[in-house]
Protein backbone atom coordinates (compact mmCIF):
# COMPACT_ATOMS: atom_id res chain seq x y z
CA UNK A 1 0.00 0.00 0.00
CA UNK A 2 1.57 3.37 -1.26
CA UNK A 3 -0.73 5.67 0.52
CA UNK A 4 0.48 6.31 4.43
CA UNK A 5 -2.51 5.56 6.89
CA UNK A 6 -2.90 8.56 10.00
CA UNK A 7 -3.80 6.79 12.70
CA UNK A 8 -5.02 8.35 16.28
CA UNK A 9 -5.51 6.18 19.41
CA UNK A 10 -8.04 6.62 22.29
CA UNK A 11 -8.10 4.79 25.44
CA UNK A 12 -8.05 5.52 29.04
CA UNK A 13 -5.58 2.98 30.05
CA UNK A 14 -1.63 4.87 29.37
CA UNK A 15 0.15 0.92 29.20
CA UNK A 16 -2.33 0.04 25.95
CA UNK A 17 -2.05 3.32 24.32
CA UNK A 18 2.04 2.71 24.08
CA UNK A 19 1.56 -1.14 23.35
CA UNK A 20 -0.64 -0.08 20.34
CA UNK A 21 1.75 2.44 19.35
CA UNK A 22 4.69 0.21 19.01
CA UNK A 23 2.62 -2.29 17.43
CA UNK A 24 1.34 0.09 14.66
CA UNK A 25 5.06 1.47 14.75
CA UNK A 26 6.50 -2.20 13.09
CA UNK A 27 3.57 -1.30 10.00
CA UNK A 28 5.61 0.59 7.15
CA UNK A 29 2.40 2.56 5.61
CA UNK A 30 1.07 3.17 8.93
CA UNK A 31 1.39 6.42 11.15
CA UNK A 32 0.20 7.36 14.80
CA UNK A 33 -0.13 11.37 14.73
CA UNK A 34 -1.55 11.12 17.93
CA UNK A 35 -2.92 9.60 20.96
CA UNK A 36 -5.92 10.36 23.25
CA UNK A 37 -6.82 9.31 26.87
CA UNK A 38 -10.70 10.38 27.02
CA UNK A 39 -13.58 11.06 24.03
CA UNK A 40 -13.78 14.77 24.66
CA UNK A 41 -9.65 14.97 23.85
CA UNK A 42 -10.37 12.71 21.06
CA UNK A 43 -12.28 15.06 19.49
CA UNK A 44 -10.22 18.11 19.92
CA UNK A 45 -7.40 16.23 18.93
CA UNK A 46 -9.41 14.24 15.48
CA UNK A 47 -10.61 18.36 14.45
CA UNK A 48 -7.39 19.20 14.54
CA UNK A 49 -4.99 16.16 13.35
CA UNK A 50 -7.66 14.76 10.59
CA UNK A 51 -6.54 11.07 11.15
CA UNK A 52 -7.63 8.43 8.42
CA UNK A 53 -8.35 6.13 11.35
CA UNK A 54 -9.41 6.30 15.01
CA UNK A 55 -9.06 3.57 16.67
CA UNK A 56 -10.89 3.69 19.85
CA UNK A 57 -11.89 1.83 23.09
CA UNK A 58 -15.14 1.43 24.08
CA UNK A 59 -15.20 1.87 27.28
CA UNK A 60 -13.88 5.30 28.94
CA UNK A 61 -14.47 7.45 31.77
CA UNK A 62 -16.32 11.02 30.81
CA UNK A 63 -17.32 10.11 27.86
CA UNK A 64 -17.82 6.33 25.99
CA UNK A 65 -16.65 5.42 22.70
CA UNK A 66 -20.15 4.61 21.25
CA UNK A 67 -20.84 8.64 22.66
CA UNK A 68 -17.60 9.70 20.83
CA UNK A 69 -18.00 8.14 17.72
CA UNK A 70 -21.42 9.74 17.18
CA UNK A 71 -19.48 12.95 17.66
CA UNK A 72 -16.78 12.18 15.65
CA UNK A 73 -19.42 11.00 12.55
CA UNK A 74 -20.35 14.72 12.71
CA UNK A 75 -17.59 16.93 13.60
CA UNK A 76 -14.46 14.61 11.54
CA UNK A 77 -16.81 12.28 9.03
CA UNK A 78 -13.62 11.68 6.96
CA UNK A 79 -12.19 9.74 10.14
CA UNK A 80 -13.06 6.14 9.99
CA UNK A 81 -13.64 4.52 13.82
CA UNK A 82 -12.14 0.76 14.65
CA UNK A 83 -13.72 0.04 18.11
CA UNK A 84 -12.06 -1.94 20.38
CA UNK A 85 -13.50 -3.69 23.41
CA UNK A 86 -12.95 -6.82 25.64
CA UNK A 87 -17.13 -7.44 25.21
CA UNK A 88 -18.15 -9.51 22.30
CA UNK A 89 -21.38 -9.35 22.54
CA UNK A 90 -23.68 -8.66 19.73
CA UNK A 91 -25.29 -5.57 21.90
CA UNK A 92 -22.01 -3.71 22.02
CA UNK A 93 -21.10 -4.52 18.27
CA UNK A 94 -24.92 -3.12 17.18
CA UNK A 95 -24.78 0.01 18.88
CA UNK A 96 -21.24 1.05 17.68
CA UNK A 97 -22.40 0.38 14.20
CA UNK A 98 -25.03 2.15 14.82
CA UNK A 99 -22.70 4.94 16.09
CA UNK A 100 -20.43 5.61 12.92
CA UNK A 101 -17.93 2.59 13.81
CA UNK A 102 -16.61 0.73 10.52
CA UNK A 103 -15.28 -2.37 12.30
CA UNK A 104 -15.02 -3.58 15.58
CA UNK A 105 -11.77 -5.39 17.45
CA UNK A 106 -12.75 -8.21 20.56
CA UNK A 107 -9.71 -7.70 22.58
CA UNK A 108 -7.34 -9.61 22.75
CA UNK A 109 -6.45 -9.66 19.21
CA UNK A 110 -3.27 -10.07 17.26
CA UNK A 111 -1.13 -7.34 15.64
CA UNK A 112 -2.26 -9.02 12.10
CA UNK A 113 -5.90 -8.53 13.11
CA UNK A 114 -5.16 -4.84 14.23
CA UNK A 115 -3.31 -4.05 11.00
CA UNK A 116 -5.91 -6.22 8.46
CA UNK A 117 -8.87 -4.46 10.43
CA UNK A 118 -7.40 -0.50 10.05
CA UNK A 119 -6.25 -1.43 6.07
CA UNK A 120 -9.26 -2.37 5.40
CA UNK A 121 -11.41 -0.11 6.67
CA UNK A 122 -9.17 2.61 5.18
CA UNK A 123 -9.39 0.83 1.68
CA UNK A 124 -12.98 0.69 2.15
CA UNK A 125 -13.82 4.55 3.25
CA UNK A 126 -11.27 5.41 0.56
CA UNK A 127 -13.10 3.42 -1.91
CA UNK A 128 -16.46 4.69 -1.28
CA UNK A 129 -15.28 8.38 -1.79
CA UNK A 130 -13.72 6.82 -5.23
CA UNK A 131 -17.94 6.18 -6.21
CA UNK A 132 -18.65 9.35 -5.02
CA UNK A 133 -16.30 11.37 -7.20
CA UNK A 134 -16.39 9.12 -10.41
CA UNK A 135 -19.99 9.85 -10.76
CA UNK A 136 -19.22 13.54 -11.96
CA UNK A 137 -17.91 12.87 -15.05
CA UNK A 138 -20.10 12.00 -17.60
CA UNK A 139 -19.42 8.75 -19.03
CA UNK A 140 -19.02 7.08 -15.56
CA UNK A 141 -22.25 8.14 -14.74
CA UNK A 142 -24.29 7.69 -17.63
CA UNK A 143 -22.77 3.86 -17.84
CA UNK A 144 -23.72 3.46 -13.61
CA UNK A 145 -27.32 5.06 -14.68
CA UNK A 146 -28.04 2.65 -17.67
CA UNK A 147 -26.79 -0.55 -14.98
CA UNK A 148 -29.79 -0.56 -12.93
CA UNK A 149 -30.12 -3.07 -10.37
CA UNK A 150 -28.22 -6.36 -10.53
CA UNK A 151 -29.18 -9.81 -10.95
CA UNK A 152 -29.74 -12.61 -7.98
CA UNK A 153 -28.61 -16.01 -8.73
CA UNK A 154 -29.39 -18.60 -6.22
CA UNK A 155 -27.42 -22.14 -6.17
CA UNK A 156 -30.02 -24.79 -4.98
CA UNK A 157 -30.06 -28.69 -4.37
CA UNK A 158 -32.52 -30.29 -2.16
CA UNK A 159 -29.90 -32.54 -1.55
CA UNK A 160 -26.44 -31.90 0.00
CA UNK A 161 -23.06 -33.36 -1.16
CA UNK A 162 -23.98 -32.18 -4.88
CA UNK A 163 -20.82 -29.98 -5.31
CA UNK A 164 -23.92 -26.45 -5.00
CA UNK A 165 -20.96 -24.55 -2.68
CA UNK A 166 -18.20 -25.46 -5.14
CA UNK A 167 -20.22 -24.41 -7.84
CA UNK A 168 -21.61 -21.11 -6.14
CA UNK A 169 -18.01 -20.21 -5.37
CA UNK A 170 -16.60 -20.69 -8.57
CA UNK A 171 -19.23 -18.90 -11.26
CA UNK A 172 -19.00 -15.71 -8.17
CA UNK A 173 -15.35 -15.95 -8.81
CA UNK A 174 -15.15 -16.33 -12.65
CA UNK A 175 -18.35 -13.41 -12.75
CA UNK A 176 -15.80 -11.21 -11.37
CA UNK A 177 -12.76 -12.15 -13.16
CA UNK A 178 -13.41 -12.87 -16.37
CA UNK A 179 -16.45 -10.97 -16.94
CA UNK A 180 -15.48 -7.98 -15.02
CA UNK A 181 -18.79 -7.65 -12.69
CA UNK A 182 -19.03 -6.61 -9.40
CA UNK A 183 -20.22 -9.52 -7.26
CA UNK A 184 -21.37 -10.23 -3.66
CA UNK A 185 -21.47 -14.12 -2.78
CA UNK A 186 -23.84 -14.95 0.10
CA UNK A 187 -23.66 -17.93 2.47
CA UNK A 188 -27.47 -18.68 2.50
CA UNK A 189 -26.79 -22.05 4.56
CA UNK A 190 -27.17 -20.10 7.72
CA UNK A 191 -27.13 -23.60 10.06
CA UNK A 192 -23.99 -25.10 8.18
CA UNK A 193 -22.18 -22.83 5.75
CA UNK A 194 -19.38 -23.83 4.03
CA UNK A 195 -18.53 -20.43 1.79
CA UNK A 196 -15.78 -19.27 4.84
CA UNK A 197 -14.34 -22.64 4.70
CA UNK A 198 -13.68 -22.99 0.54
CA UNK A 199 -12.59 -19.20 0.94
CA UNK A 200 -10.70 -19.95 4.32
CA UNK A 201 -12.79 -16.73 5.88
CA UNK A 202 -13.41 -16.59 9.58
CA UNK A 203 -17.41 -15.66 10.52
CA UNK A 204 -16.18 -14.16 13.58
CA UNK A 205 -17.98 -10.92 14.56
CA UNK A 206 -18.35 -10.46 10.37
CA UNK A 207 -21.86 -12.44 9.27
CA UNK A 208 -25.44 -11.76 8.50
CA UNK A 209 -26.24 -12.60 11.85
CA UNK A 210 -24.53 -9.33 13.63
CA UNK A 211 -26.24 -7.61 10.85
CA UNK A 212 -30.23 -8.15 11.98
CA UNK A 213 -30.57 -6.46 15.17
CA UNK A 214 -30.23 -3.41 12.61
CA UNK A 215 -32.46 -4.66 9.89
CA UNK A 216 -35.15 -5.81 12.42
CA UNK A 217 -34.94 -2.56 14.82
CA UNK A 218 -35.02 -0.06 12.13
CA UNK A 219 -35.57 -1.47 8.85
CA UNK A 220 -32.23 -0.30 7.42
CA UNK A 221 -29.02 -1.98 6.17
CA UNK A 222 -26.79 1.37 6.28
CA UNK A 223 -24.07 -0.84 8.12
CA UNK A 224 -24.42 -3.68 5.54
CA UNK A 225 -20.77 -2.84 3.72
CA UNK A 226 -19.06 -3.32 7.18
CA UNK A 227 -20.06 -6.93 7.47
CA UNK A 228 -19.09 -7.48 3.56
CA UNK A 229 -15.17 -9.40 3.40
CA UNK A 230 -13.08 -8.50 0.44
CA UNK A 231 -11.79 -11.21 -1.01
CA UNK A 232 -8.80 -11.89 -2.54
CA UNK A 233 -10.10 -13.31 -5.70
CA UNK A 234 -12.10 -10.01 -6.02
CA UNK A 235 -15.66 -10.77 -5.17
CA UNK A 236 -16.66 -9.57 -1.69
CA UNK A 237 -18.65 -12.27 0.73
CA UNK A 238 -21.53 -12.63 3.59
CA UNK A 239 -20.78 -15.38 5.71
CA UNK A 240 -23.39 -17.56 7.33
CA UNK A 241 -23.58 -17.49 11.08
CA UNK A 242 -20.53 -19.39 12.95
CA UNK A 243 -22.66 -21.50 15.14
CA UNK A 244 -26.11 -23.35 14.17
CA UNK A 245 -28.19 -21.68 16.63
CA UNK A 246 -27.69 -18.09 15.41
CA UNK A 247 -29.54 -18.86 12.11
CA UNK A 248 -32.56 -18.02 13.88
CA UNK A 249 -31.99 -14.73 13.96
CA UNK A 250 -31.93 -14.78 10.59
CA UNK A 251 -35.32 -14.07 9.09
CA UNK A 252 -36.93 -14.26 5.73
CA UNK A 253 -38.02 -10.44 5.80
CA UNK A 254 -34.81 -8.97 6.76
CA UNK A 255 -33.39 -11.32 4.44
CA UNK A 256 -35.51 -9.94 1.67
CA UNK A 257 -33.92 -6.35 2.72
CA UNK A 258 -30.37 -7.60 2.51
CA UNK A 259 -30.44 -9.01 -0.73
CA UNK A 260 -32.10 -5.90 -2.09
CA UNK A 261 -29.74 -3.93 -0.98
CA UNK A 262 -27.25 -5.61 -2.47
CA UNK A 263 -28.32 -5.93 -5.43
CA UNK A 264 -28.42 -2.09 -5.98
CA UNK A 265 -25.02 -1.93 -5.66
CA UNK A 266 -23.52 -5.03 -6.94
CA UNK A 267 -24.07 -6.24 -11.45
CA UNK A 268 -24.50 -10.12 -9.69
CA UNK A 269 -25.81 -11.42 -6.16
CA UNK A 270 -24.92 -15.26 -5.91
CA UNK A 271 -26.35 -17.10 -3.24
CA UNK A 272 -25.49 -20.60 -2.10
CA UNK A 273 -28.59 -21.65 -0.59
CA UNK A 274 -29.27 -24.47 2.30
CA UNK A 275 -29.97 -27.78 1.30
CA UNK A 276 -34.00 -28.55 1.74
CA UNK A 277 -36.72 -25.94 2.03
CA UNK A 278 -37.29 -23.76 4.75
CA UNK A 279 -38.16 -19.56 5.02
CA UNK A 280 -35.52 -18.10 3.99
CA UNK A 281 -34.59 -20.58 1.37
CA UNK A 282 -37.60 -19.60 0.04
CA UNK A 283 -37.48 -15.94 0.15
CA UNK A 284 -34.01 -16.32 -1.68
CA UNK A 285 -35.69 -17.95 -4.32
CA UNK A 286 -38.72 -15.95 -4.52
CA UNK A 287 -36.48 -12.98 -5.23
CA UNK A 288 -33.69 -14.84 -7.74
CA UNK A 289 -33.58 -13.96 -11.64
CA UNK A 290 -31.74 -17.35 -12.07
CA UNK A 291 -32.38 -20.55 -9.77
CA UNK A 292 -29.19 -23.27 -10.78
CA UNK A 293 -30.44 -26.62 -9.41
CA UNK A 294 -27.85 -29.34 -8.57
CA UNK A 295 -28.52 -33.01 -9.07
CA UNK A 296 -26.23 -36.35 -9.00
CA UNK A 297 -27.53 -39.60 -11.02
CA UNK A 298 -28.93 -41.00 -8.50
CA UNK A 299 -32.90 -42.20 -7.76
CA UNK A 300 -32.95 -40.03 -4.63
CA UNK A 301 -31.75 -37.31 -6.06
CA UNK A 302 -33.23 -37.21 -9.37
CA UNK A 303 -36.67 -38.02 -6.68
CA UNK A 304 -36.15 -35.10 -5.12
CA UNK A 305 -35.10 -32.75 -7.41
CA UNK A 306 -38.57 -34.08 -9.55
CA UNK A 307 -40.48 -32.67 -6.62
CA UNK A 308 -39.00 -29.30 -5.87
CA UNK A 309 -39.30 -28.50 -9.52
CA UNK A 310 -42.98 -29.41 -9.32
CA UNK A 311 -43.36 -27.78 -5.98
CA UNK A 312 -42.21 -24.37 -7.96
CA UNK A 313 -44.12 -24.81 -10.70
CA UNK A 314 -40.70 -25.15 -13.17
CA UNK A 315 -41.15 -28.75 -14.15
CA UNK A 316 -42.57 -27.44 -18.09
CA UNK A 317 -39.88 -25.10 -18.34
CA UNK A 318 -36.61 -25.88 -20.67
CA UNK A 319 -33.71 -26.14 -18.07
CA UNK A 320 -30.53 -24.61 -18.44
CA UNK A 321 -27.03 -26.77 -18.09
CA UNK A 322 -24.75 -26.53 -15.87
CA UNK A 323 -21.54 -28.38 -16.56
CA UNK A 324 -19.16 -29.00 -13.61
CA UNK A 325 -15.54 -29.53 -14.53
CA UNK A 326 -12.87 -31.90 -11.98
CA UNK A 327 -11.60 -29.01 -10.41
CA UNK A 328 -12.16 -26.93 -7.60
CA UNK A 329 -11.38 -24.00 -5.75
CA UNK A 330 -8.79 -23.94 -3.69
CA UNK A 331 -7.08 -27.08 -5.30
CA UNK A 332 -3.89 -26.69 -7.61
CA UNK A 333 -2.91 -23.72 -7.55
CA UNK A 334 -5.62 -22.16 -5.67
CA UNK A 335 -7.26 -20.68 -8.69
CA UNK A 336 -11.13 -21.49 -9.54
CA UNK A 337 -12.04 -24.17 -12.36
CA UNK A 338 -12.05 -23.01 -15.87
CA UNK A 339 -15.33 -20.57 -16.54
CA UNK A 340 -17.48 -21.40 -19.14
CA UNK A 341 -19.98 -19.08 -20.86
CA UNK A 342 -22.88 -21.43 -20.94
CA UNK A 343 -22.37 -21.59 -17.62
CA UNK A 344 -22.58 -17.42 -15.93
CA UNK A 345 -26.16 -17.29 -18.17
CA UNK A 346 -25.85 -18.23 -21.51
CA UNK A 347 -27.92 -21.09 -22.87
CA UNK A 348 -25.64 -24.02 -22.89
CA UNK A 349 -26.25 -27.79 -24.27
CA UNK A 350 -26.55 -30.80 -21.97
CA UNK A 351 -23.84 -33.66 -21.92
CA UNK A 352 -25.57 -36.59 -24.48
CA UNK A 353 -23.82 -38.85 -22.62
CA UNK A 354 -25.09 -37.83 -19.31
CA UNK A 355 -28.94 -37.75 -21.29
CA UNK A 356 -27.98 -41.51 -21.75
CA UNK A 357 -26.87 -42.12 -18.80
CA UNK A 358 -30.11 -40.60 -17.41
CA UNK A 359 -32.39 -42.61 -19.52
CA UNK A 360 -30.52 -45.57 -18.82
CA UNK A 361 -31.48 -45.45 -14.85
CA UNK A 362 -35.14 -44.64 -15.17
CA UNK A 363 -35.38 -47.67 -17.57
CA UNK A 364 -33.92 -49.80 -14.76
CA UNK A 365 -36.26 -52.08 -13.11
CA UNK A 366 -36.72 -51.52 -9.09
CA UNK A 367 -35.82 -53.89 -6.63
Amino acid sequence: MSDQINVLIVDDIPETRDHLTKLLGFEPDMKVVGAAASGRECLDLAARLQPDVVLMDINMPDMDGIATAEQLSLQVPTASVVMMSVQGEADYLRRSMLAGAREFLVKPFSSDELSASIQQVYLREREKVTRLVLPTKGATAARSSDRGPGRIAAFFSPKGGVGRTTMAVNMAVAAANDLDKKVVLVDGSFQFGDVGVLLNLNPKNMSIADLMPEVESSGEVETLDTFLINHTAEIRVLLAPPSPEMAEAVTSAALKKVLEALRATHDLVVVDCAAGINDTTLAVLDMADQIMTMLTLEITSIKNMRLFLEQRGLDQRAPRALRSGSRRFGQGHGQPAEPRRDDLGQRGAADPQQGRRAAQLRRQPRA
